[in-house]
């Protein structure tokens, strides 16, 4: 018998997954979040010290977050527990508990890692607060939400939230080479096919190294061209319900506020390339050109609606030209927020000064009784003033004159702000008796 001969349901190292091969041994090894792992970082003191605090880990997949938990539990002495709020219930949890319960009266703590924690209902995630507040576990939640949209107050305020980073290009090439001397070899690929393969990983370290297993096999070198047939890019990371919808919208937003076509272009790309509805990117430009252009081009807000109609007519792609055209126009006319300011202080106001009566002149009177009663009395028709412009007072009686619109000097704003200032002098003459001022009524 062959004793050098590996036992027949002995595990071939070689047929374990690529990822499985290379999980990390030490934090140190995790790449890409020194920010949180390095010695001074806050989760390497915390490991450094042995002494943990509950944390919710929150970061897109493949950047190390179940590893970081199992390292966590190895570096500080703590029995580690792992569950998925996508499979596990209340029984799983109790169970749980009570393993950690028993443990604790021997002086052994408990990590429990609970994956995709978000998915727990809030009962469930009420459920760990007395074992967290009394030291049972320490609870390492691990999400890719918002945590501040997902997880219960209650429970944020027990834990840490700790950001994970998109893994960089750096620290995916740094995975490239582990992989290859795992393999002890190179990956049958050239330098631009190299670069292609980090840029499908789109930041996750589990699916590049997946990636790597696909082409491992090969034997003759691959280009770009070849990379792309044998292997499926992944969908986008982006969730039109969840956060990543609301961050890209945002991106989008402020490229075409801050007057970058080329990133407004780009962001607007990234949504539509993620699934977004385009209607919805439609009706975000129209409150866009009301809110953030406005009378500095009154054009932006037919652009913005011409966009909406050309897509709902033509449809996708076609109709997606329309949207661009729309982004892109936005993107360069002169912005103003005057209107928006303008009507958040004029809403204020009308909730301060309640239900005071138009000044009789400004009333219709199609009755005698209200003729009888001053309504519309003293009236000036201003279109038939000498100068178009009567300087009438148009405030109730009972409050000042207030300035709520203040135009700015971009774009067509400029010449509604020069029309104001005349309309104010005028306006100023009237008050003061001037003799070549509109009569007063």
């Amino acid at each position: 018998m062959d004793h050098d001969a590996p036992a027949l349901f002995e595990a071939d190292e070689s047929s374990r997954p690529l990822a499985d091969r290379l999980r990390p041994q030490t934090l140190a090894e995790v790449v890409g979040q020194d920010h949180l792992l390095a010695p001074e970082g806050p989760i390497g003191r915390m490991v450094a010290e042995r002494r943990l605090v509950s944390m919710v880990l929150w970061g897109p997949p493949g950047c190390g977050k179940t590893t970081i938990a199992r390292l966590l539990a190895e570096g500080t002495g703590l029995a580690f527990e792992p569950l998925s709020a996508t499979f596990s219930g209340v029984a799983d949890l109790r169970k749980v508990f009570l393993a950690a319960q028993k443990r604790r009266e021997i002086g052994q703590g408990t990590l429990l890692f609970v994956d995709e924690v978000h998915r727990f209902n809030r009962a469930q995630q009420d459920s760990f607060l007395p074992y967290v507040e009394d030291g049972t576990i320490v609870l390492v939640g691990a999400t890719t939400e918002n945590p501040s949209f997902e997880l219960n107050g209650a429970l944020l305020s027990r834990s840490q939230v700790f950001v994970l980073r998109r893994l960089d290009d750096a620290a995916l090439k740094t995975l490239v080479e582990r992989a290859e001397r795992a393999m002890g070899e190179p990956l049958p690929v050239d330098a631009e096919a190299r670069q292609a393969l980090v840029a499908m990983a789109d930041g996750d370290g589990r699916y590049l190294l997946n990636l790597i297993e696909q082409v491992q096999p090969v034997r003759q070198p691959l280009d770009a061209a070849g990379l792309a047939q044998l292997v499926q890019q992944r969908a986008p990371l982006y969730d039109k319900s969840q956060e990543g919808h609301y961050n890209l919208i945002s991106a989008l937003h402020k490229a075409m506020r801050g007057s970058d076509p080329d990133a407004s272009l780009y962001w607007l790309a990234r949504m539509l390339d993620g699934g977004e509805d385009p209607l919805y990117i439609a009706r975000r430009l129209v409150r866009f050109a009301n809110e953030d252009i406005a009378m500095a081009d009154p054009q932006a807000i037919h652009q913005a609606l011409a966009a909406w109609d050309v897509y709902e007519r033509l449809g996708s792609p076609e109709g997606e030209l329309a949207i661009a055209q729309a982004v892109v126009y936005l993107a360069t006319a002169p912005k103003s927020i005057a209107v928006y300011r303008g009507m958040t202080r004029a809403m204020r106001a009308a909730k301060q000064s309640g239900s005071l009566m138009p000044p009789a002149h400004l009333l219709n009177a199609p009755t005698q009784l209200m003729k009888t009663l001053g309504y519309g009395e003293g009236y000036d028709y201003d279109p038939d003033t000498e100068t178009g412009f009567s300087g009438q007072r148009y405030f109730p009686d009972a409050m000042p004159r207030q300035t709520f619109y203040e135009p700015t000097e971009h774009g067509d704003e400029r010449a509604v702000a020069e029309r104001m200032r005349h309309w104010a002098r005028l306006r100023d003459d009237r008050a003061h008796g001037d003799p070549g001022s509109p009569p007063d009524g």
